[in-house]
């Protein structure tokens, strides 16, 4: 493979081209660097722009991740770096990443992804902005930002809002871990796909009577898709969502957030999903449940736009805090996995503490021309 970090290939389809781009990081688990958001957004302005290109598929290298999410290690530098702020690579990697993302959102033409393998942060924040969201028997899908102090970004906001039931509550405290068919159940993708028959399904994209209409290629894709998914069917994973969905409405409903908080972290069981969450949360930072929380219910009735702009204003906020080094040096740098959390409770944590995280940090919010 070349060593640049995104393959970008145009690639002949009948007339037309299907525009692949490859991200290329595999012994980083193709995790996220502000060059990478930087040339994705480029080609895909570019592609969106070229009448020739009548679909996009994105995909990662190696058989380990689509996107293992953004380079956090980078991010930790740009704020030890410069402790309170402003933290420049930072806040500028968060600000152009939600603008990629929004990009991909609202996209005019079909953009498949192959969502294979782990699929975390801002890797979710790209497969799930996408069209068509293919996911396999090998995806492993989390958003576990509670553990490092910092909140389900790139989007997470506006998809955990959309989730069955507790759900997008719980998966946002907990950060649990779910699978493909967990995925397809809760709207984060729509078709599980063998991961053997990625190529064959390039393939077969290829030879479609692709036409300049984006509404009758999007129709097109999903005939294919369909099939594919049908042939796929044996290799779809068991469920782990939906049958705990009782339990985690439950859970979810307490009188406040810290009701919620410790009917989750109070779980006693033999279930391993349940019980991993429950200790993820419980290990978690509390002022990050609290961030979470509000930022989750605030959004709820919010528009894409309103929700990236919140994002990146709560974002900004987080990286200048020590909170979020310390969650990363713990559990990234120095690996001892004992962060020495500001607060041991989230009924400790004062009401104004909570407020600075959501108070303008700038006089202007970077992404408020979305």
């Amino acid at each position: 493979m070349s060593d640049v970090p995104i393959i970008f290939e145009e690639l002949p389809a009948r007339g037309y081209r299907l525009g692949r781009a490859t991200l290329n990081a595999p012994a980083t688990l193709n995790s996220l660097t502000l060059e990478m958001v930087d040339l994705l957004q480029g080609q895909l302005e570019a592609w969106r722009d070229d009448d020739d290109i009548v679909v996009v598929f994105i995909d990662g290298a190696g058989d380990k991740a689509f996107c293992a999410g953004g380079d956090v290690q980078a991010l930790y530098a740009s704020a030890v770096e410069t402790p309170g702020g402003p933290c420049d690579y930072a806040e500028n990697f968060f600000t152009r990443e939600y603008r990629m993302n929004y990009t991909l959102h609202t996209y005019k033409k079909p953009l498949i992804c192959w969502g294979h393998g782990i699929v975390m942060g801002g890797g979710l924040g790209v497969m799930a902005g996408c069209s068509h969201r293919l996911v396999t028997e090998k995806t492993r899908i989390a958003m576990p930002e509670i553990t490092i102090a910092l909140f389900p970004d790139v989007g997470g906001t506006w998809l955990h809002n959309r989730m069955p039931g507790k759900v997008g509550q719980f998966l946002a405290l907990t950060g649990a871990s779910i699978n493909a068919a967990d995925a397809v159940y809760i709207g984060l993708a729509d078709r599980v796909i063998a991961s053997e028959l990625e190529e064959e399904l390039v393939e077969q994209l290829l030879q479609q009577d692709w036409v300049s209409h984006p509404a009758h290629n999007n129709g097109m894709i999903r005939q294919v898709l369909r099939q594919f998914a049908i042939r796929s069917t044996e290799q779809c994973p068991e469920a782990q969502v939906a049958p705990h969905l009782a339990a985690i409405n439950e859970l979810c409903d307490g009188f406040d957030v810290h009701e919620v908080v410790d009917n989750i972290t109070a779980v006693q069981t033999q279930d391993k999903w349940l019980s991993k969450a429950s200790a993820t949360l419980a290990q978690g930072s509390p002022l990050a449940a609290l961030w979470i929380n509000r930022q989750q219910h605030a959004m709820r009735h919010a528009s894409l736009k309103e929700v990236f702009q919140s994002e990146v204003r709560l974002a900004t906020n987080i990286v200048r805090h020590p909170e979020f080094a310390e969650g990363v040096r713990a559990l990234l740098i120095d690996k001892d996995r004992k962060p020495s959390w500001q607060y041991t409770s989230t009924r400790d944590i004062p009401e104004d503490v909570l407020d600075s995280f959501f108070a303008e940090p700038w006089e202007s919010n970077p992404l408020a021309d979305l």
